[in-house]
């Protein structure tokens, strides 16, 4: 064998193997109950907050620690802990985007990313203004 096939041969290893371990970063989202089937495993989990338990955060007690309740659209529900303070505008969230793990009954989140809606969405009563306006 040449030297330049031994290299190339070396090179297109080495790619491999860069590639099997970038695959092993590739994160999906999960449902609740696959969540609570991999205690201990860091997953994405797309849900939304259930407003019939109330927040618990009290910033003058403990400003890091933030418990709720989600549910996730097959119904599944469960207890959140978020160790940092509470993200601003959560109650006006659509959808929430958390990163963590299940520990026990618990979800313990290390990172929330806010789903608003967006402010693009249509305004009912302006499009009926600018509909009037535009058929006189």
């Amino acid at each position: 064998m040449k030297k330049t096939h031994l290299v190339l041969l070396v090179l297109i290893a080495v790619a491999i193997v860069v590639l099997i371990s970038f695959t092993g970063n590739l994160s999906s989202y999960e449902t609740i109950a696959s969540a609570k089937q991999k205690q201990g495993k860091v997953v994405n989990l797309i849900v939304k907050r259930d407003k019939s338990v109330p927040i618990e955060y009290n910033p003058q007690k403990d400003p890091n620690y933030l418990k709720f309740a989600v549910e996730d659209s097959l119904g599944g529900k469960i207890d959140v802990v978020f160790r940092h303070e509470m993200p601003t505008d959560m109650d006006k969230s659509e959808r929430l985007v958390l990163k963590g793990k299940v520990n026990g009954d618990v979800f313990e989140c290390s990172s929330i990313s806010l789903k608003c809606p967006s402010k693009y969405k249509d305004n009912p009563n302006v499009i009926k203004n600018d509909a009037v306006t535009i058929t006189n």
